[in-house]
């Protein structure tokens, strides 16, 4: 694509062609496969991504330095990545953001206040000074778990993982991406992306292969990891926040407890409230996506509105397989 025609398009969609020659020299070298919205998946590390992906992940490897208060918010695509970073902003600075006409979430985008170390701080090769932020630093990430910086691995940092039942999750991420793609880029057809996702190939896929890593780490590293199911946030949103809290050593006292804390937290950050803040019905990102582009439906079993029962089926026997004696079950 001629640089000026690269220099036109959105950010998120400028990939092989800004990249610096290394970085071009290691992602040629990879397996490659069409994607989803970028031209082109590269699989790097067991897990596949489109080219800026791979060089924020490389770029976040080599120079993040974790602290052992940090958090960590970590989910596949189109798990409620969104919401949650709406959630933890507003549990973890509750004390000096506290709910009213002025608070933060009213005027930005969840992921504005929550960024992405891999698309937002070490994009584009960037490297940021995060040396002043105050603890406990917030971020947010895709990233497998295996391609976490070492300074995470090694500290006593906390994550928080966010998984969904890979029927919603691929229904999500199949209509996410025909969002992002320009109008002359035509869509994925339904059945082109879900041939892609049972394979694996789709962003920080394979799904199966991302989750179990973290829920078995989970299990082996409880005060380290705390794996959280979308569906069990949605139907008991109070237990979870309160289980999210005691998890970050910020537990709620009784008083706040007794004031509706839990309750406010709860409504503020719902999907319907959410959705609906002028910020999230008319912003962009800085890297060019609608805000609007993450605000789909949220509902839990919207799958059962697009797949046919033989993909349903297909799905849940490689789910089955996958997560066969881990005693995971989605």
């Amino acid at each position: 694509m001629p640089c000026q025609a690269c220099a036109s398009l959105p950010r998120y969609l400028q990939q092989e062609e800004i990249l610096e020659q290394e970085c071009k020299t290691l992602i040629s070298s990879l397996p490659k496969e069409n994607g989803w919205v970028a031209s082109h998946l590269y699989k790097y590390q067991g897990f596949w991504n489109p080219a800026r992906h791979v060089r924020g992940i490389l770029t976040c490897q080599e120079n993040f330095e974790a602290r052992n208060s940090d958090v960590f918010l970590v989910s596949t695509p189109k798990s409620g990545t969104t919401w949650l970073k709406a959630i933890l902003f507003t549990l973890i600075n509750r004390k000096h953001c506290p709910i009213n006409q002025n608070h933060p979430l009213l005027r930005n985008n969840p992921h504005d206040l929550v960024p992405f170390l891999e698309l937002k701080l070490y994009v584009d090769n960037q490297i940021p000074d995060l040396s002043t932020l105050n603890s406990p630093r917030l971020f947010a990430t895709h990233i497998p778990f295996f391609s976490l910086p070492k300074s995470v691995h090694d500290s006593s940092c906390k994550l928080v993982y966010l998984c969904r039942n890979p029927k919603d999750t691929f229904v999500s991420l199949w209509q996410f991406s025909n969002k992002l793609r320009l109008q002359e880029m035509g869509s994925n057809s339904l059945g082109e992306a879900f041939d892609m996702f049972c394979r694996g190939v789709s962003i920080y896929g394979p799904f199966w292969d991302h989750v179990l890593d973290y829920w078995k780490e989970s299990m082996e590293k409880p005060h380290k990891v705390l794996f959280l199911k979308y569906e069990d946030m949605k139907e008991h949103p109070i237990d979870n926040l309160r289980c999210i809290a005691e998890f970050l050593g910020c537990p709620f006292s009784e008083q706040e407890e007794a004031l509706g804390m839990l309750e406010e937290i709860s409504k503020l950050c719902s999907f319907d409230n959410l959705s609906n803040l002028e910020i999230n019905r008319t912003g962009k990102l800085s890297s060019g996506e609608q805000n609007k582009a993450f605000f789909r439906r949220g509902e839990v079993g919207d799958w059962k509105n697009h797949l046919t029962a033989e993909m349903v089926e297909k799905l849940d026997h490689i789910t089955l397989h996958n997560f066969s004696g881990s005693g995971l079950e989605l």
